[in-house]
């Protein structure tokens, strides 16, 4: 299980560097009529990234409480199947974000 933790604070890691890199250039891209209101892709990757762990940290809580004899057999089988969708969404994206970071590195320049 902590393997997939480190993946997803991977990903919260990735983002913050993609926006830290974001912030260092010399000039911003031209605006488009885009609504400042809107988050930005890097916005919306690290609050995937935190939505997920703050999922795994609750369904490790109902599970541990569920140990203990103190929580419903329902809502740890619910916590336990939300935290597996969780798992299983973050490693595919991942993959789909290492495929592209991939995919640009043999472009030719």
């Amino acid at each position: 299980m902590a393997t997939d933790t480190n993946s997803f604070l991977s990903i919260n890691a990735a983002s913050g560097a993609y926006r830290a890199s974001q912030d260092m250039t010399a000039a911003p891209v031209a605006n488009l009529g885009s609504d400042e209101s809107k988050p930005s892709f890097a916005d919306m990757v690290a609050q995937a990234g935190s939505d997920a762990v703050q999922t795994i940290r609750e369904a490790e809580v109902t599970a541990q409480t569920g140990l203990r004899g103190n929580a419903d057999t329902q809502a740890v089988v619910e916590a336990t199947l939300e935290l597996d969708s969780t798992v299983k969404t973050a490693v595919a994206v991942r993959d789909k974000l290492v495929e592209a970071y991939q995919e640009i590195i043999r472009m030719p320049i």
